[in-house]
Formats: C-alpha cells, sequence, structure tokens
C-alpha cells in the first residue's frame, strides 16, 4: 500500500525524541551502529552526524525508505538500509556492532498519514500495519471475540473499559463491518465519559492495543533486545526509547535483570546462581525530555530513555518470566 501524497522525509517536519540525551549517554559515537527503528531517519542521521562510521537503518515499513530516497543518498555507504524487523537485528547487521538503537511505538511518519490508519485523530482505514502486510487492524476488531478483543485492551491498553467497548463493538459489527478509525473511536467514545481538559482521547488506550496486537509489539520487543545483546560489541552500547509504562517496564526489567540488578521478589524462592552481567546501566533511572523539548514537541511528553553498555558476558537465555511481558497467549495476544 503506498502512501498517497505524502511529503518526503527531507521535508515532513520529524523530530526524533530525546536525541540529544541519548547521543549524551551514548558519547562518543565511533564505529557501527543500527538504528533498529529507521521511520524517517532522525535517529540515523544523528548518529552519523555525532561520527558513528557506519548505520545501518532498519525498518519494516518499505514506506520508511521510499521517503528516505531523498536524502540518503548524500551519506554514500554510511548508511545502509535492510527492510527487516528488528527482532533479528543482529542477522540483519551481519557483523558485530558498536551500538544499538531502538524507539519504539508507531513512528510520526506512520500517525500523520490517515490511510495507514494508526491515528484516531484522522479518518482512514483501519489498518495499523508497520510491515504493511498480514493481518490488518480491521480483521482482528471484525473476527476476534468479544473475550478476546477485551483481553487485548485490558492488557495491550490498560483500558478499564474494555469489556463494555468489546460488547460495543461486537454489536456493531453485527450491522456492517468496522472498517475505518472513526467508526472504531465513535464506539469508545459511547463507551467512556467525555475527557475533562488535559486529560488523554477516549480511544488512546484502544488504539495503542489493537495496535500492538496487530503488530505483536511485545513480543517483538523482547527478541530485539535479546537480538542486541548477541550483536553488541563489549563496550557496545544499547539505547531505548518508550512511549507507554508497558514499554518502559520490559526494557527496565531487561536492564536490570541483564546488569545483575534484578530484584528479589521472593525470599522464599531458591537463589538463582550467580551470573556475570551482560550490561552496566549507564542510565541509573530512566531519562525523560526537558522542559524545552517538550515545548518544541509535545508528542515527547511521554518518552522515557534508558541506556546500557555491553560486557564481555556470554549473551544470556531466554528468560523473560521476569521481564513483565503482558503475554495474553504464547503468540503474544490471543
Amino acid at each position: 500500500m503506498a502512501a498517497v501524497g505524502h511529503k518526503s522525509a527531507s521535508e515532513a517536519p520529524h523530530v526524533p525524541v530525546l536525541l540529544k540525551p541519548l547521543l549524551a549517554a551514548v558519547a562518543p559515537v565511533t564505529g557501527v551502529w543500527l538504528d533498529g527503528t529507521f521511520g524517517a531517519g532522525g535517529y540515523a542521521r544523528g548518529l552519523l552526524e555525532a561520527g558513528a562510521a557506519v548505520v545501518i537503518g532498519v525498518d519494516r515499513d518499505p514506506l520508511a525508505f521510499e521517503m528516505a530516497s531523498a536524502w540518503a543518498g548524500a551519506y554514500g555507504d554510511r548508511l545502509r538500509l535492510v527492510e527487516g524487523t528488528f527482532s533479528k537485528l543482529d542477522v540483519l547487521a551481519g557483523e558485530p556492532l558498536d551500538g544499538v538503537v531502538l524507539d519504539l511505538g508507531v513512528s510520526s511518519m506512520q500517525l500523520d498519514l490517515a490511510e495507514r490508519g494508526f491515528s484516531f485523530m484522522r479518518d482512514g482505514p483501519l489498518d495499523m500495519r508497520m510491515s504493511q502486510a498480514g493481518t490488518s487492524a480491521a480483521d482482528l476488531v471484525n473476527t476476534a471475540s468479544e473475550e478476546e478483543l477485551a483481553d487485548i485492551l485490558y492488557h495491550y491498553g490498560e483500558e478499564r473499559a474494555s469489556r463494555r467497548i468489546a460488547r460495543a463493538i461486537g454489536a456493531a459489527r453485527k450491522i456492517a463491518p468496522i472498517v475505518t478509525t472513526f467508526q472504531l473511536v465513535g464506539l469508545v467514545e459511547k463507551c467512556l465519559p467525555r475527557p475533562k481538559p488535559g486529560q488523554s482521547h477516549p480511544a488512546t488506550r484502544t488504539f495503542q492495543a489493537i495496535r500492538i496486537a496487530v503488530n505483536e509489539e511485545f513480543l517483538e520487543l523482547v527478541e530485539g533486545l535479546e537480538a542486541a545483546e548477541r550483536a553488541l560489541k563489549p563496550g557496545g552500547k544499547l539505547a531505548v526509547v518508550t512511549f507507554h509504562s508497558l514499554e518502559d517496564r520490559i526494557v527496565k526489567r531487561f536492564f536490570l535483570s541483564r546488569s545483575g540488578m534484578e530484584a528479589n521478589t521472593n525470599r522464599y524462592a531458591p537463589e538463582k546462581a550467580a551470573v556475570e552481567p551482560q550490561f552496566t546501566l549507564l542510565t541509573r533511572r530512566a531519562v525523560a525530555p526537558d522542559e524545552d523539548e517538550l515545548a518544541h514537541n509535545p508528542r515527547a511528553r511521554s518518552a522515557k530513555l534508558r541506556v546500557g553498555m555491553r560486557t564481555a558476558a556470554s549473551a544470556g537465555g531466554a528468560e523473560r518470566g521476569g521481564l513483565g511481558l503482558p503475554m495474553i497467549d504464547e503468540k503474544g495476544r490471543h
């Protein structure tokens, strides 16, 4: 699905969130870096201008590379673009890395295009597929059971009215399929009270949950963190920017467990064997945007940055039980 009438990345307003504190936390920037969520290329360009010899830009969305064609050539061989998911970044990189950057969630580029169906503020087809392939949001909304939809809304969107919204969806689709973003927005608005000044839009959590389910974002995130651990050289940096509490919880717990700082939540449980840490934390607490950044980029308000540095220890196993992954079933959703 090609975008209609969109601006090129060089023309469209795009401000990479927390770029300055990210570059400060990983300095000096040298060697080969991988931007696992290339999007409009803001982080990749920032890394190249900060001193990276090569940046490998990975994205599952073909539109990202179409939009980059206007400016990517100026970097020559220093910028390599690869279509794929960051859960396989170690394979896609093809070489050990000095750094990895992951900017999670949906990109401004995707939100701003009504035909991609990510935004509850723009009417368009109910799509939400980052790769532009596979099961769409409309497919999910119209075929999943009400129980399944309620679980997705509750676990992936922390929506307290999940069952009420799921029942409304079930009733509406018996009359006609739900195929546009505004159809879904209208159903959600009828289920929730009108927001007070300063509160988020009523459909925010529903759209977040469905997008996460369609793109299997939590499973992708955990596999991406593990792939970065395998790909990074000793001394390599992993920087992750999150946009909601569920993402941040997974990233926080991953870094804590891999840096040997995992909390002992059950004093009666058998002690785990000591394992050499795979990461050293470079940010003890999540870094949030300052007032200046918020003034220039309101979309940054919920962003958090966490950074770790790879040690020489062997990559860890697939212990995921303590990461706070809200799994509905083994695939990451019902």
